[in-house]
């Protein structure tokens, strides 16, 4: 059984079960996310994907779609707080797009412009957080991770080895990883996990490999991210 709810004045079908961000993008309509990816199960923890119903904001993707509904995503109110949750993330880590890897390829950045992010408008935290290149395949830059837990559903969810979590409470919290040292080289972590494939920034990258898309024919310089999606929530994304 199918039902209907509007959003930002048009007709959206859904079948009941679904999210707004399950009947949005079934629907072919973008709203902007991180921590979400429809393998696992909603989190809710970027805030990135809010919309207006019955006058409050509420997330996109952990609130169920009801027949009748009245949804708002695309207004200036909307995309004005989106852009602050976006400017907070680019300041409390360290991410300098122009020499990253994953630039014109990360779902951060193309999440940046799609809300008209132009500078990180807060001061910089600048915190001091390592990279972990002890594994021979891939590296972990913690600089750039936005705690959006995707590698610690992944690899829960999808690998079965609970390789990642988040601890720490509030600005002292971090990923860590699930290894006598700490490390990810000492871990049960491999390129082929699924957990290698998620993440949303550059903070988990492949080692061996750097540069091989020249920057400017890259997924989000071709289309903007409202258009190509999310590249790691599609079959055989990377």
């Amino acid at each position: 059984m199918s039902t209907t709810l509007s959003l930002d004045g048009r007709p959206i079908p859904f079948t009941p079960g679904q999210t707004i961000m399950d009947a949005a993008l079934a629907a072919g309509i973008y709203i902007p996310h991180l921590c979400h990816n429809p393998d696992y199960a909603p989190h809710g923890s970027c805030r990135v994907c809010m919309v207006g119903v019955g006058g409050r904001l509420v997330s996109a993707c952990t609130t169920a779609a009801l027949d009748g509904m009245t949804v708002e995503s695309n207004t200036e109110t909307i995309q004005s707080t989106r852009r602050s949750i976006v400017q907070m993330l680019f300041v409390e880590g360290n991410h300098v797009c122009p020499a990253c890897e994953r630039s014109g390829s990360c779902q951060l950045q193309a999440v940046a412009y799609y809300v008209g992010m132009l500078s990180p408008h807060f001061p910089q935290f600048f915190p001091q957080r390592p990279v972990d290149a002890s594994h021979p395949d891939f590296m972990i830059d913690f600089n750039r991770c936005i705690l959006c837990e995707l590698c610690v559903r992944a690899s829960r969810d999808h690998d079965h080895k609970r390789v990642f979590a988040v601890s720490g409470r509030g600005l002292a919290s971090h990923l860590v990883i699930d290894s006598p040292s700490g490390l990810l080289g000492d871990s049960h972590f491999a390129a082929s996990d699924r957990a290698a494939q998620v993440c949303p920034t550059g903070a988990i990258l492949p080692k061996h490999r750097g540069y091989e898309q020249p920057i400017g024919q890259r997924l989000y310089d071709q289309a903007p991210i409202s258009v190509v999606g999310d590249l790691r929530a599609q079959p055989g994304g990377e």
